[in-house]
């Protein structure tokens, strides 16, 4: 029965997250243009500092975390061993970087889970999706954070190997990318499990405003929301 269900986790369920992500995201745009927004609280003034930290923390934690899983999982073997680096080298290094990485984001979306959790008007103003999206998140990074400590149990980098396979045969649509996973960690499972999910929810969410994240966004001028008139 275990392999049944992780031929469909691993073989079958990104395939359905992924067509309910790209369907999903092309009929909100259609439908619901008024909702494609990140719905920002940052104008409800309760804890902006922590909001304004949190946020940042989160958002610098979390893209170089997105983009580094993208690479590191979808650079086939052959390249990196181009570039002198075994994967012994390639995990020690994703190690580091998504251990560093990975607490930046943890401690941003703390930040931002505590404000909306315990911030009165925030929380009043907050929706299902909202709330389940950021839990979601903190979850996620959390168990990503765990999956370091189970990496440092085998540092030759051959369960890193594995993952690496399991993500490229998704991508090209080749058989047998549940069968890559199949023996790894139940702490790996989870994460790729949870990564999924977060395809599947994206279009139901506030995530959704990834889509139109302006490249200029990191360097751009505050937002002036009210001025503070003086008598």
């Amino acid at each position: 029965m275990s392999t049944y269900i992780n031929e469909f986790l691993f073989g079958l369920y990104p395939y359905l997250a992924g067509t309910v992500f790209i369907v999903g995201s092309l009929v909100r745009f259609e439908v619901a243009q008024y909702t494609w927004r990140a719905g920002s609280s940052q104008i409800l003034t309760a804890r902006s500092r922590q909001f304004i930290i949190g946020n940042r923390l989160f958002h610098i934690g979390i893209l170089f975390l997105f983009f580094g899983h993208l690479v590191g999982l979808l650079t086939p073997p052959e390249v990196y061993h181009l570039l002198g680096l075994d994967a012994a080298t390639k995990q020690q290094s994703a190690m580091t970087a998504g251990g560093i990485f990975g607490v930046l984001c943890l401690l941003g979306i703390s930040m931002l889970l505590h404000r909306r959790m315990t911030g009165q008007r925030v929380r009043a103003t907050s929706s299902q999706g909202d709330i389940f999206i950021l839990w979601l998140l903190f979850i996620q990074v959390l168990v990503g954070l765990m999956t370091i400590v189970i990496s440092a149990r085998h540092p030759d980098g051959s369960v890193m190997v594995l993952l690496g396979e399991w993500a490229q045969r998704i991508v090209t649509f080749r058989e047998g990318a549940a069968a890559a996973v199949l023996g790894v960690h139940w702490v790996y499972k989870i994460h790729l499990f949870l990564g999924i999910t977060m395809f599947l929810v994206f279009p139901f969410t506030r995530l959704i405003h990834v889509w139109s994240a302006p490249l200029t966004y990191i360097g751009r001028a505050y937002q002036i929301v009210r001025q503070k008139r003086t008598y």
